[in-house]
């Protein structure tokens, strides 16, 4: 079976706790301090395995955890750093936070490789705790805890072009005929339970990828049938063809049809729906009335007028497939070539931090400013590079997240007003 989704615990490994111990050897009664420091321990990273297609191994096995770090030692002993544990996924593979929904990365384009949690850091050997008035400290840090997080993981293919339309009007049989796919055919409905992708080559232009979406139906937006199952592979398509039986051999309406199917993918997705299109009127040996009955001049009239062009097929013996084909090219062509990523919603680096650390927001009378202060604060600071387009938008999460513009606002925040955080001002603005 195809496995497109599948829902994993995960765990980074804890940092070993720092050692107490003390010298003690022949002639040297009272040794100095010598408790070794603990080792860190193993992160969770994610990275893409080109040989991988699918995510059956998550759907067997459901919880990993990275090794923790060992416990430092005597005599200065570091513990051992705990091992990573990496999971391997295929590209496309988009991981979000399983309660939110939030997606947290895209396995695509360029991002084949990322640190999901990291390791606890070792705790400190009580050798670095002797001071002039403590020579013999008798504690020494714990290691840092491990990081916990449940996964919702989904493959949402990767395809330039993407086949949607009612069950039985001939998707597969239209990607067996232009590509190097070979689906499984018949005459039923649903014979398609899994995407299937196929590369196009076209004489003399740029080939591109195409994906047959299962057929469709109404209410799939709303999760009749194995609606969100499809949905969820169109997302990243560029160009759309709607194919349709213009023979109407099974009773359906292909105006209708078309109408219906683009009302699910708006639903689903408005941004889908805004996609380029074009009608592949199927079916077209099956056809028989040339009359003002004509099927094909009723697309054309209905969609045309709308920018959607339409050209009559034949899926089983070819006909006019190639026009439709170098119009797809164009179409492409058209649109900018770079991959639908999608964007990172949830930071797991501070937003499953101690969420009893405290923080504070006032407003500073005398300096007219807006102090934000906490030892949360100042650690998102401390590894956050603000001059880098991508950190000021993870510092503008985090505040948004944490609660923190709004507790702003309500202290009466208006844009260009001053906000301090440990020696840092920024302006405000919405």
């Amino acid at each position: 079976m195809f496995a497109d989704r599948a829902r994993i615990y995960v765990r980074s490994g804890k940092g070993g706790d720092g050692h107490v111990s003390f010298r003690r050897e022949k002639y040297v009664p009272n040794g100095g301090p010598d408790g070794g420091d603990g080792g860190n321990g193993g992160s969770v990273i994610l990275e893409v395995d080109d040989g991988l297609n699918t995510l059956t191994d998550y759907r067997h096995v459901r919880k990993y955890h990275a090794e923790d770090g060992e416990n430092g030692g005597k005599r200065n002993c570091r513990g051992k750093n705990g091992s990573d544990l990496i999971l391997k996924v295929p590209e496309g593979t988009v991981i979000k936070e399983a309660e939110s929904g939030k997606v947290i990365a895209d396995m695509s384009g360029e991002n084949r490789r990322f640190i999901l949690l990291k390791g606890g850091h070792g705790g400190n050997g009580n050798q670095h705790y002797a001071t002039s008035t403590m020579q013999a400290p008798k504690y020494a840090q714990p290691g840092q805890p491990a990081r916990e997080l449940e996964l919702l993981m989904e493959l949402k293919v990767i395809a330039d072009v993407g086949l949607v339309g009612f069950p039985n009007v001939g998707k597969s049989t239209f990607l067996t005929q232009v590509s190097n796919a070979r689906p499984k055919v018949a005459n039923y409905h649903f014979t398609t339970l899994n995407p299937h992708l196929g590369v196009v080559d076209i004489p003399d232009a740029k080939g591109f990828v195409i994906a047959d979406i299962p057929g469709l139906i109404e209410g799939a937006s709303e999760g009749v049938g194995l609606g969100f199952e499809f949905l969820r592979h169109i997302e990243r398509t560029k160009v759309i063809i709607h194919i349709v039986d213009a023979s109407s051999s099974e009773g359906r309406d292909p105006v209708k049809d078309i109408y219906a199917i683009n009302k699910e993918l708006e639903n689903y997705n408005p941004e889908i729906a805004k996609r380029p299109q074009v009608i592949a009127a199927n079916k077209i040996d099956m056809i028989f009335s040339e009359d003002e009955n004509d099927p094909i001049q009723k697309l054309k009239n209905e969609f045309e007028p709308e920018g959607i062009m339409v050209f009559p097929i034949s899926a089983i013996s070819g006909q006019g497939i190639r026009p439709l084909l170098y119009h797809v090219r164009e179409m492409l062509d058209q649109v900018p070539d770079k991959p639908v990523i999608f964007e990172q919603e949830f930071y797991p680096e501070y937003m499953l931090g101690d969420v009893n650390e405290p923080y504070t927001v006032i407003y500073d009378e005398a300096a007219n400013e807006y102090v934000v202060e906490g030892p949360r604060i100042e650690k998102m600071l401390g590894y956050t590079n603000l001059e880098s387009e991508k950190g000021f938008t993870f510092f503008q999460n985090f505040l948004k997240l944490n609660g923190i513009l709004e507790q702003l606002e309500e202290l009466g925040i208006q844009e260009g007003d001053t906000v301090r955080m440990y020696g840092l001002s920024f302006d405000y603005y919405k």
